[in-house]
């Protein structure tokens, strides 16, 4: 039996091999999505395919790879698991995510027996999905690309050169694509490398029975945290801007949660049926983002485990926009980056010093492509943009930083972005008066402004512009996403989600949201207000009409006009 000592050890020289996993990413990828954004989900599992390590990443892609796992050893059978195979899966409905997000993982062997997995995800370019970058109208998943159920990249570490050709033969981008999934690959044998070490250090029998005990460990955490938690039934709706085929037409999410001492339940009973475009998730990630929020409201600051996530149970209707069933269309992801908030909703009403107010409510992500007139090359670039959290009882939301479902990643920087497209950075900052004012005020988004100096193609990934980030104990909504197209000119459009056809000297402005106010703005101190308008996060105006502070010139506090103003 593995002493407590031991078990440390282990648990961290697991964490020390995701993290290991990670970096052998980073240094070998060929997509800046992958290795500056971070655009990744890693982990260690045992023998059942339950994660007991990971790097941080997207949160939502971790749990997911657990699904993945799960779904290929019921299709293949364990024992077509063989040593130095490595796999790939990229059908939605198993993967836990669209075709350009595939998972790759291996099994980990030792004493001639499977103990575990490792596993990697990432965002790669291109699979001959109908539309270059990404695919916003999909109506079939025929239409989304090559699809490998569970398929063998290495046979017992020999490279399989019939699935690379199929690849190959399927991409526009042939050599970015099978660098990344390479280097996915090369990730994937680290983490086998690593943990067959700790099994050869303490035996095989040592090495099971830790991960057990972290198992184990990661449950206690989450039931101890539970059984604190308000107990009720709450209910909250939500809306995505339209599904990318029935534009205007807002797609209901529906969650009802309810806390008991045995568990949490998310039920998505009551969201959207029958949706036509490519929003719809599978199942898997609507599992991994409950989880996310599960997690953060439990077991915040310990690493993940499957164990964590025992006490919570998540609820579908198969074939609703959160339960995607072939051949549903599932290549716009964004229900999953938004419903997490839709979960906080409700939980507001049971416990609101416990969950922020919204957040901006998306990754707003801005994602160019053409011909680099500079190289010849094509090019392909994207970028999540921040926006400003909700503020919560004790503090203001953070301004400009990455939204909730993916908290390890980052944006692409202006340099990089720059030297590898045809795009110019012509304004990047803090957008003002985007949060809501509150006695705790919501954090502010960031305003991008990209001017292309070549015909490209830019593609908006923005789904929640048409509702305002909510807001708790009597704040202010916080001012929603937009993208504007060409502003200030006849040519002016402001929009969402879109696939533009660009020329050179167009714009896209992508302006993010900003979190939703906590309390009453009037009791906010009027010095926090002052500092707020110094610092351009709050305009004068704003200060005056939303806060009933007067800030003179010098960013002092007008006390006389600031009594009146609130009197």
């Amino acid at each position: 039996m593995a002493d407590a000592v031991t078990t440390e050890i282990i648990r961290h020289g697991l964490l020390a091999a995701a993290e290991e996993i990670a970096r052998n990413l980073c240094r070998t990828a060929y997509n800046t999505v992958v290795y500056e954004i971070h655009d990744y989900g890693i982990g260690l599992h045992d023998v059942n395919g339950d994660v007991v390590a990971d790097a941080p990443g997207i949160a939502v892609f971790t749990r997911g790879n657990d699904a993945g796992i799960k779904h290929s050893m019921e299709f293949l059978g364990v024992d077509a698991m063989e040593p130095g195979d490595v796999f790939i899966l990229n059908y939605p409905y198993w993967s836990s995510a669209h075709t350009l997000d595939p998972l790759v993982f291996a099994p980990i062997h030792a004493e001639d027996q499977l103990i575990g997995f490792a596993s990697c995800r990432v965002h790669i370019t291109d699979l001959n999905q109908k539309d270059p970058g990404y695919v916003l109208d999909s109506t079939h998943k025929s239409q989304e690309g090559l699809m490998m159920p569970a398929s063998k990249l290495y046979r017992r570490g020999e490279r399989n050169d019939d699935v690379f050709n199929i690849i190959r033969f399927n991409s526009r981008m042939p050599k970015h694509t099978i660098g990344d999934i390479q280097a996915q690959v090369s990730a994937c044998i680290t983490g086998v490398r690593r943990t067959q070490e700790l099994a050869d250090k303490y035996g095989v029998a040592v090495l099971t029975e830790v991960m057990e005990s972290i198992h184990e460990h990661g449950e206690r955490l989450a039931r101890l945290a539970l059984a604190k938690l308000p107990k009720g039934t709450w209910s909250a709706v939500d809306y995505v801007d339209d599904d990318g085929i029935n534009k205007g037409e807002l797609v209901r999410l529906q969650c009802t949660v309810t806390v008991s001492d045995e568990e949490m339940v998310v039920d998505w009973t009551g969201s959207a049926e029958n949706v036509e475009g490519p929003i719809n998730l599978p199942v898997g990630q609507t599992a991994a983002l409950s989880s996310l929020i599960f997690k953060s409201l439990t077991t915040p600051n310990s690493p993940v485990v499957a164990g964590n996530f025992a006490p919570l149970r998540v609820v579908t209707v198969p074939g609703s926009v959160m339960h995607a069933v072939d051949p549903m269309p599932t290549f716009t992801l964004w229900t999953g980056l938004l419903a997490g908030e839709v979960i906080l909703r409700a939980l507001a009403q049971g416990m609101p010093e416990l969950v922020p107010a919204c957040s901006g409510g998306d990754v707003c992500s801005m994602m160019g492509l053409g011909i680099n007139p500079r190289t010849g090359e094509p090019w392909q670039e994207a970028t999540n943009e921040a926006v400003g959290y909700g503020g919560s009882a004790h503090h203001d939301g953070e301004d400009g930083i990455m939204h909730l479902s993916e908290p390890g990643c980052r944006n692409n920087p202006v340099e990089v972005l720059e030297a590898k497209s045809s795009m110019i950075i012509d304004h990047y900052g803090y957008r003002p008066d985007s949060g809501g004012a509150g006695e705790f005020r919501g954090g502010v988004g960031v305003s991008r402004s990209y001017r292309f100096t070549a015909p490209s193609t830019g593609i908006c990934l923005v789904y929640k512009t048409k509702t305002e980030p909510w807001s708790i104990g009597g704040g202010q909504e916080g001012r929603p996403n937009r993208i504007v197209l060409n502003p200030g000119t006849p040519r002016e459009v402001i929009q969402g989600g879109s696939y533009n056809k660009l020329d050179a000297g167009d714009v896209l402005v992508n302006a993010t949201g900003g979190g939703g106010g906590y309390g009453l703005p009037f009791k906010r101190d009027p010095l926090a207000v002052a500092h707020d308008v110094r610092n351009g996060f709050v305009s004068e105006e704003s200060a005056r009409n939303d806060y009933g502070v007067a800030v003179m010139e010098d960013f002092r506090v007008d006390e006389a006009a600031t009594a009146a103003l609130r009197a």
